[in-house]
């Protein structure tokens, strides 16, 4: 057990190899290990970012997560082991309560193969000699504020190495024409709907063509999950394709769980090969949340943040990064996944931050049941100044039975459903009742948000029932309306500030 940090999750790292390590180099190793264990928790990571994350140590995550929540967190447990507290709400919490949470925004790097069990302090040498300037300790005494200045440089060095120079800063997208069709009627103002679609168990390309056409004409694109819930499904690239070549825009899920970075790269580049331009980064479900039997625990390279700067800096920048240059950079539209009701808001807002401040231009929300949390949510992005950086696409769930309410309500991290919702559905004993009644509430939640200022359109997720989503368009009267602004709209009292 740590003093300061919850209890590690996973075994600690081990180097890939020592024979270049003299005694020095073992016995300082040694020492960090067993009085940062001791003291964080510490599972030799080699990038130690205590400083971000107000000393506690964020490889506390069961996920490994290094720069914030999950989509499935709540103030009480986490997501993976409900047995233990959220590492990351700890560190939201006492960053807060220290003034330092600005500090949370930096985009880390994701490990390093050839750093991983081995000791921080000779590197932090090492660096400060290449410098050839402080911190030195005498400033600690007679000019801390330098002392503070140059010792953050220092860290900062070894924190962000060559090949990821992540920073806290918005990076805008570095072309001006648009991508994709969805990118287009975004820019346009125009409400948008996409449709999410669950790619089928086999190998049967006709069922995909049979959803798409249940969505042709309601919706601008059609999203494919990634092997939603860690259960395998035709890959939302094969799925994808076989929407383009129907006709059909898609937006491609790529989740990070299970893939290197350079998998995830390679199968960025194919989707530019094959036209699909739209990509939905997401860190992805834990195993846990699958069938079993479950997959070895450290299954996570990268996260969504670091997925997204990743991707971006292939089109912005053409290189990979290991620094090879792409000679045709890929034509991306980046997205990212937001959870307005897991943390507090504010919370929830630095992490939307991030992905945007990394090159997220769109934002697909978990479904909304509760209409003015979501607002909260809003407000605090405005606050943040972020509705002006990328469009958000708020997610709704027609619910089809009162056992699939009742289990979203209980079981499904990220989604809040209020009790007068769940009362509607389960006080219904009739199946086809019960489906009319989840109709009825998309439809109310609907209208309330063609009327939210902040946002840019919906996507729903019909899980498995597809076919209700040209209903729900056409008796919305959605799309092709303008997007409200706070000026033309009639906002509720809490949004009045968006």
């Amino acid at each position: 057990m740590s003093i300061f940090s919850p209890p590690r999750f996973q075994a600690p790292y081990r180097p890939c190899r020592r024979k270049d390590d003299g005694l020095a180099t073992r016995a300082l190793t040694f020492f960090e290990k067993s009085v940062k264990g001791a003291l964080f928790g510490c599972r030799m990571c080699g990038n130690c970012i205590l400083q971000e994350t107000a000393y506690i140590c964020p490889m506390t995550c069961p996920k490994g997560l290094r720069n914030g929540l999950c989509g499935g967190a709540t103030p009480e447990t986490c997501e993976v082991d409900p047995s233990r507290p959220c590492t990351w709400h700890r560190i939201y919490e006492r960053s807060q309560k220290l003034g330092r949470v600005d500090r949370l925004l930096e985009i880390n790097a994701p490990l390093d193969g050839n750093r991983v069990g081995r000791e921080t302090w000779i590197e932090l040498l090492k660096e400060r000699k290449a410098r050839g300037e402080g911190p030195r300790l005498r400033d600690a005494i007679l000019d801390r504020r330098r002392f503070r200045r140059e010792r953050d440089a220092l860290f900062r060095a070894v924190r962000q190495p060559e090949w990821w120079q992540g920073d806290a800063e918005y990076h805008p997208p570095a072309y001006d024409e648009p991508v994709s069709l969805l990118e287009e009627e975004l820019r346009k103002g125009t409400f948008v709907v996409t449709g999410e679609v669950a790619p089928p168990l086999g190998p049967t390309p006709e069922l995909i063509r049979k959803k798409i056409g249940w969505l042709e004409g309601s919706v601008v694109a059609a999203n494919f999950t990634d092997n939603a819930s860690a259960s395998a499904r035709m890959s939302s690239l094969a799925s994808s394709k076989i929407c383009l070549d129907a006709g059909f825009e898609p937006v491609m899920q790529l989740q990070a769980r299970d893939r290197s970075r350079v998998v995830l790269e390679s199968d960025a580049i194919g989707a530019a090969g094959l036209g699909i331009s739209n990509i939905l980064c997401l860190s992805g479900d834990h195993h846990r949340s699958g069938p079993g039997p479950v997959a070895k625990p450290d299954q996570f390279d990268m996260d969504a943040i670091q997925l997204i700067w990743m991707l971006r800096r292939m089109r912005d920048e053409g290189k990979y990064l290991d620094g090879r240059a792409i000679k045709t950079p890929p034509r991306f539209y980046l997205g990212a996944a937001a959870s307005p009701f897991g943390a507090k808001s504010e919370f929830e807002a630095i992490r939307a931050e991030k992905k945007i401040n990394a090159g997220a231009q769109f934002i697909q929300t978990q479904p909304i049941f509760d209409h003015d949390r979501f607002v909260e949510w809003l407000e605090a992005l405005d606050q943040r100044n972020l509705l002006g950086k990328v469009h958000v696409l708020a997610g709704v769930i027609p619910l089809k039975s009162a056992r699939a309410t009742q289990f979203m309500a209980g079981d499904v991290p990220g989604v809040r459903i209020p009790e007068t919702i769940v009362k509607r559905m389960t006080e219904l004993d009739d199946k086809d009742a019960q489906q009319e009644m989840g109709v009825e509430i998309a439809l109310e939640l609907l209208a309330k948000l063609k009327a939210t200022p902040g946002i840019s359109g919906v996507h729903i997720m019909a899980i498995h029932w597809e076919s209700i989503i040209p209903r729900l368009v056409e008796e919305a009267g959605l799309g092709g309306q303008h997007v409200p602004s706070p000026s033309e709209a009639e906002p509720s009292p809490r949004a009045a500030t968006i």
